[in-house]
């Protein structure tokens, strides 16, 4: 990982979604998904994003492959504002940035066989010349990712759930990208298979110096494969940090929860929890005035409710809440 060097970068990224009615009618409701989001992620590193269902960590990702528009703010990338580029534009970007997708069974067509899968971006950004040295690159990244290269002409149904994600990843690195985008690529697999996806990540990384931001609600997942760690509550970054110095000892209320919330075996570390988070996320057509989290947050005052904590500078780290480092 390489700290001198930030290979992308976002500033106050927003993206909000107008509400429509039965009809397409618009209504005035907004649904705030992302909120002034500024994060960066350097060359060859692991950033995590982590946090509750619907906090907006899977539209940040989107956002950052430009699959979906934001409302405002950069996405700085190589130096580039790619937020206002246009659909060609973007086909040079593609190039350097990928996804693998959550549902391995879902992200490839079931009548195209392994051949046109990994081969298809190949062919789009042409990138061999012939037949033969596609699928000589086909087999090459078929083996990269523990797929058996005579396996190339079977159809995705053909595969288990982990070989089809392995196929999602070759596909990813057809085109040698720089930053791959992984959104929960391993919670729709068993345990045993995770582990296995997880190691292939990070021997991927190491052998052709990728960085990823990695997108997932599993905390033990997050401890294993991240450099950094990045949670997010209702469209708002909340803490931002190394992933051991927020695991020991976490500043933002919330993390601290999330935290807290991972199923241990030890009956004295079940003990030692001070509270357990409890009811709704907010709306996100109407979040809470000042902190989002306040309404959730045992140790909320006055000052929470009505001004909106930044994100500030602890160290290495960020927080954005009124008394985080107080203690």
């Amino acid at each position: 990982m390489n700290r001198s060097e930030v290979l992308l970068e976002t500033r106050n990224l927003t993206k909000e979604y107008q509400l429509r009615n039965n009809f397409g009618i618009r209504k005035k409701q907004v649904v705030h998904a992302v909120s002034g989001v500024s994060i960066e992620i350097y060359k060859g590193e692991t950033l995590s994003l982590v946090g509750e269902s619907g906090c907006g960590k899977s539209t940040l990702g989107r956002l950052l492959m430009r699959l979906i528009e934001p409302t405002e703010g950069e996405i700085i990338f190589e130096g580039q504002d790619i937020a206002g580029y246009s659909e060609k534009q973007m086909n040079q970007v593609y190039k350097k940035i990928q996804m693998i997708f959550q549902d391995p069974y879902a992200s490839l067509n079931p009548r195209m066989r392994v051949r046109q899968l990994i081969g298809e971006p190949l062919i789009t950004h042409k990138v061999c010349k012939t037949r033969d040295e596609t699928d000589k690159r086909v087999k090459d990244l078929m083996h990269m990712v523990g797929i058996r290269p005579e396996l190339i002409d079977r159809y995705p149904h053909q595969f288990s759930g982990g070989q089809r994600q392995r196929i999602g990843i070759a596909r990813a690195l057809a085109l040698n990208p720089r930053l791959i985008v992984c959104d929960e690529p391993v919670s729709a697999l068993d345990v045993s298979i995770q582990s296995q996806i997880l190691n292939l990540l990070k021997d991927l990384q190491q052998e052709l110096c990728l960085t990823y931001l990695f997108i997932s609600h599993d905390l033990g997942v997050v401890h294993y494969i991240s450099d950094r760690i990045c949670v997010m509550f209702l469209g708002k970054v909340c803490e931002i940090g190394e992933t051991e110095e927020i695991y020991k000892n976490p500043l933002h209320p919330y993390t601290k929860f999330l935290l807290q919330a991972v199923p241990s075996m030890n009956p004295e570390k079940r003990q030692q929890r001070e509270h357990i988070l409890t009811g709704e996320i907010p709306s996100a057509v109407n979040p809470p005035s000042g902190c989002r989290f306040r309404t959730r947050c045992p140790y909320a005052k006055e000052i929470c409710k009505t001004k909106e904590p930044e994100l500030k500078s602890f160290g290495t780290r960020k927080a954005a809440c009124h008394f985080a480092g107080a203690g």
